[in-house]
Parts: C-alpha cells; sequence; structure tokens
C-alpha cells in the first residue's frame, strides 16, 4: 500500500458515472484515466500540467486506453476559468515533480495555495479532494509546511480534512490527505 493506492482507493468510493473530476496535475496522466474512467462516458474530466512533456504522455495514455478528458497546457491555479464554480465532485492534486521529468519543475507553495482554493471552489457540496504531497530533495519542505498551515485553516463548518501519515516509512514519504465539502 502506498499513497497513490490510497488516493485512488478515495476517489473510487465517492466519483460515479457523469460526475465532474479534475485531475489538476496531470503528470503522466494515471490520475486523469482512472478519473475518466470513474466517471464514464457521460462524465467530463479536466486535466491540467504546465509540463508540455506532462501533457503530451497524459494525452498518449489516454488515447492507448481509449478515454477522454480535455487536457490543458495551464497551471492548476486556473482551474476555475474552465468550469462553473460548484460544478466538480472531485478535485485531485500530486504536488511535487513529474518522475522522470525535469528535476528542476516542481509544484511552489506560490502557486499550489491559490490551486487548492481554486480547487476548493469548483468543488459541488459533498464534493472530495485528494492531495498526495511530495517532498524533500530538491523540492524541500517549504511546499508541505505550506500546504498543511493553509489546510489548517479551513472552516471546520464546511470542510473536513483528514492528513495522514506513514509511521515506518524511511526518509520522506509523501502525504496523502483526503477532504470531504460538507454538504
Amino acid at each position: 500500500m502506498n499513497t497513490l493506492d490510497l488516493a485512488h482507493e478515495f476517489l473510487r468510493r465517492y466519483i460515479r458515472p457523469g460526475d465532474i473530476c479534475i485531475d489538476a496535475t496531470a503528470g503522466r496522466g494515471r490520475d486523469t484515466a482512472l478519473l475518466c474512467r470513474l466517471a464514464g462516458e457521460t462524465g467530463r474530466v479536466l486535466a491540467f500540467d504546465i509540463q508540455e512533456e506532462a501533457v503530451r504522455q497524459t494525452r498518449a495514455l489516454l488515447a492507448r486506453e481509449g478515454l477522454t478528458a480535455e487536457v490543458y497546457l495551464d497551471s492548476h491555479a486556473n482551474m476555475g476559468e474552465y468550469l462553473a464554480c460548484g460544478s466538480a465532485r472531485a478535485v485531485v492534486f500530486n504536488f511535487g515533480r513529474l518522475p522522470g521529468g525535469d528535476p528542476r519543475i516542481f509544484t511552489v507553495a506560490e502557486t499550489s495555495i491559490p490551486a487548492i482554493a481554486a480547487g476548493l471552489e469548483c468543488l459541488s457540496p459533498g464534493g472530495i479532494m485528494s492531495l498526495s504531497v511530495y517532498y524533500g530533495g530538491a523540492n524541500g519542505y517549504e511546499e508541505r509546511d505550506a500546504i498543511l498551515s493553509y489546510l489548517r485553516t479551513l472552516d471546520d463548518r464546511k470542510y473536513t480534512v483528514l492528513t495522514a501519515e506513514w509511521s515506518n516509512r524511511r526518509n520522506d514519504p509523501p502525504i496523502p490527505i483526503f477532504l470531504w465539502k460538507e454538504i
């Protein structure tokens, strides 16, 4: 079991055919593909990444699997410009860097916090958000600390936030975070 497995299980429990879903950090497209399968042909999936290579890999994976999504070369902080406020059932984030990608390019708090805020605005009542926070190494700890601090400020009458911690994993294991928007 790892952070990705937990995030995918969380998504499987809540997303239904016809839902609108956002992959805020497309990366290699694995989350985008899962969202497409869960939302089905009647759903809508939007995916964002700032790296052309990530957009290319996501589109290629979707084509191989016969799936359809709207894949944008744009910052996740701009997701609210692509759909109506309060319309998304799920928003997924993987913070850090693209595995195998340019190690000098990774998410940073200055755009990640506004992106989370935009994602919260996009969520419908009863919607969910999955955040996987990869940190350490070249990324450092600033983004991790900023995300955790920001999430602690969310109104507990509007959101439930669960942050998990790996107790027996070495080095800097990714942090799985799950959020529910109250009805």
